[in-house]
Order: structure tokens, then C-alpha cells, then sequence
């Protein structure tokens, strides 16, 4: 039955591709995707969190965290990612990861605001334009930022 279909639409001057050209086709295939997802940061939101800011102000101007924890004081995590996709059939690649942490006292004010990344492989504070060195949370920050080794990626599963 298909093929009297595709007959007759032959017959008829139909091509029920034609509406496509080739170049169509290849620009489909060919289209970069780009993924931003999490938290997007809204730089005047954060410009109105400062030092000494309580809990709530954090609350109400960034609304709220991907991730609370629980070190010494409260952290509020804001977390992050842009994927990117060469071709439409391709895996997806994680291009940048960020991630804002707003850390507390006792008393729930902000004593610092760092905004993590990766730069040169390296755990990055754009903020102060430091590496952090040390801390309870610094374990933590790597495997957030660096994410957690994919497993389709271990040659021992892929046999």
C-alpha cells in the first residue's frame, strides 16, 4: 500500500522531501546547541547582598539555594552549568560550571560571598580574583564544580 502511495505521489510530481533542500538538512544536523541551566545569577540581585546582610535579604534577593549545608555555619549554594551539544545526535559536553556560595555566622549574616568556577583546572574565586585554599567545604566545591567522574566514560564498564 506505502509504495502505490509513494507511486502515485511520484507520478503526481510530489516529492515528500522536496519541501527540505540539502542544505536545510545539513544546517539541522550541524546546529550547536547550547545549554545554560540552574541557577542563572542576576548581578543586580547580588550586588544588593553584602557583607553583614541577613539570611532573609539573601532569601528574598536570590531566592532560593540549589544546596544548603551545614559546615561550621550555614552555606547557601547557588549552583550552575552550561552544556554544549556540536551536533544534534552528540552527547552533550559540560562547558562551565559556577557555583555562588554565600556563607553565614551563628547569628545568620553573610561573612563572605565567592563565586567558584574552574580556571586553569583550578578551583577559582571570581570574586576576590583568588584560588581557595583549605576549608571544610573545599572537597566539597571540587566535586560540585569538576563534577563526579561519568561512568560511561570508564573503560572497565565499557567492554
Amino acid at each position: 500500500m506505502s509504495l502505490s502511495i509513494v507511486s502515485i505521489m511520484g507520478i503526481a510530481g510530489c516529492n515528500p522531501l522536496s519541501y527540505l533542500n540539502s542544505s536545510q538538512i545539513y544546517n539541522s544536523l550541524n546546529s550547536s546547541q547550547i545549554y545554560k541551566e540552574g541557577y542563572i545569577l542576576d548581578q543586580n540581585a547580588l550586588d544588593s547582598i553584602s557583607i553583614g546582610s541577613s539570611q532573609e535579604q539573601v532569601l528574598l534577593a536570590l531566592g532560593s539555594p540549589s544546596l544548603k549545608t551545614q559546615y561550621n555555619n550555614e552555606v547557601f549554594y547557588y549552583i550552575s552549568q552550561t552544556r554544549y551539544r556540536k551536533m544534534q545526535f552528540m552527547k552533550t559536553k559540560i562547558t562551565d560550571r559556577k557555583v555562588l556560595a554565600i556563607y553565614f555566622n551563628k547569628d545568620r549574616q553573610v561573612t563572605k560571598i565567592a563565586n567558584y568556577g574552574l580556571q586553569d583546572g583550578k578551583i577559582f574565586d571570581f570574586i576576590t580574583q583568588t584560588t581557595p585554599t583549605g576549608g571544610n567545604d573545599q572537597p566539597f566545591l571540587i566535586q560540585l564544580i569538576k563534577g563526579a567522574p561519568d561512568p560511561t566514560d570508564d573503560p572497565v564498564i565499557n567492554r
